[in-house]
């Protein structure tokens, strides 16, 4: 069993050390503690303590490979989302159906409305555009709109299937609103239908990029921001940091909501763009819904 264990060493310090030098010096000592095994001499923990930190960590020159033994739990799994469902639902998902849901679809959909609604009435677009300094124009708010739907996104896709599902129709109901405004501010047709594929881009791409900057540290938030909502034109660096602030205290915020309640009413509600104690979290009353989730 210790000459198999230190087999494995090798291979995952081959993997990792990069310089052929490095990898020589891995190998021989490792093959020098093995050779220490044989003797009766063998110690890893203790030869190994340049190599192996405390923590789990390989260092490698700069670079560091975290390695941790801690057991998630079904709540820290890596995929919480994730479902167990059964063959035929995997089939007909498959073939671009969608499967049995924990609540009925028409429930989903009259949620996800409302959620949508929740984005778009429930937000001070004034006081985003003065704020900022961004022009009052549809784009610029399409570009705050859609700052508030990736967030409820984020969200929802926490609600595993039913909040996928959830999740296309809040989208869907945001492109059939901004259609709908478009023609009323008179855009010509064939124009609109230009910015429309240009949002549709712009859209996904921003949800990369949000999707990065929430997984990572503020820097990588606040180069997001930059590139989507301001459209890489923001001379202050006052207003990115609002933003990213902003952006990390909603997210919390609509982590402490009810699951349930989400997918029932879609009802969400909003911080305030500026605040004189953002780091307080105050959880959210519960909504009240019917029998028949209205």
């Amino acid at each position: 069993s210790c000459q198999a264990g230190v087999t494995q060493w090798i291979a995952a310090c081959s993997g990792l050390l990069q310089t052929t030098a490095a990898q020589g010096q891995c190998r021989r000592m490792l093959y020098s503690i093995f050779q220490r095994r044989k003797a009766g001499q063998f110690r890893l923990s203790k030869s190994c303590g340049g190599l192996i930190q405390a923590n789990g960590a390989i260092t490698q020159r700069n670079r560091s490979f975290y390695n941790t033994n801690k057991h998630l739990s079904a709540k820290d799994s890596m995929h919480p989302s994730e479902e167990k469902v059964g063959a035929f639902t995997r089939l007909i998902e498959a073939m671009g159906f969608t499967g049995p849901l924990k609540y009925s679809r028409w429930k989903i959909k009259v949620a996800a409305l409302r959620m949508y609604t929740c984005c778009v009435e429930k937000t001070d677009y004034e006081e985003f555009f003065n704020r900022c300094q961004m022009p009052d124009t549809l784009n610029s708010w399409f570009l705050v709109a859609q700052l508030h739907v990736w967030m409820c996104l984020v969200r929802m896709k926490q609600e595993g299937r039913t909040g996928k599902y959830m999740c296309r129709y809040i989208v869907h109901c945001m492109w059939e609103d901004v259609e709908q405004r478009g023609k009323v501010m008179g855009i010509n047709s064939v124009v609109l239908k230009e910015d429309l594929r240009s949002m549709v881009e712009n859209f996904y791409a921003a949800l990369f990029g949000y999707d990065e900057g929430i997984l990572s540290d503020d820097h990588v938030l606040a180069a997001a921001l930059w590139r989507n909502l301001f459209n890489r034109n923001c001379e202050d660096p006052r207003h990115l940091e609002l933003l990213v602030e902003y952006v990390r205290k909603q997210v919390q915020h609509l982590d402490a909501l009810s699951g349930e309640d989400l997918l029932l009413t879609g009802e969400v509600s909003w911080r305030p763009l500026v605040e004189s104690n953002a780091h307080s979290i105050l959880k959210p009353l519960s909504p009240v819904y019917n029998d028949e989730g209205l």
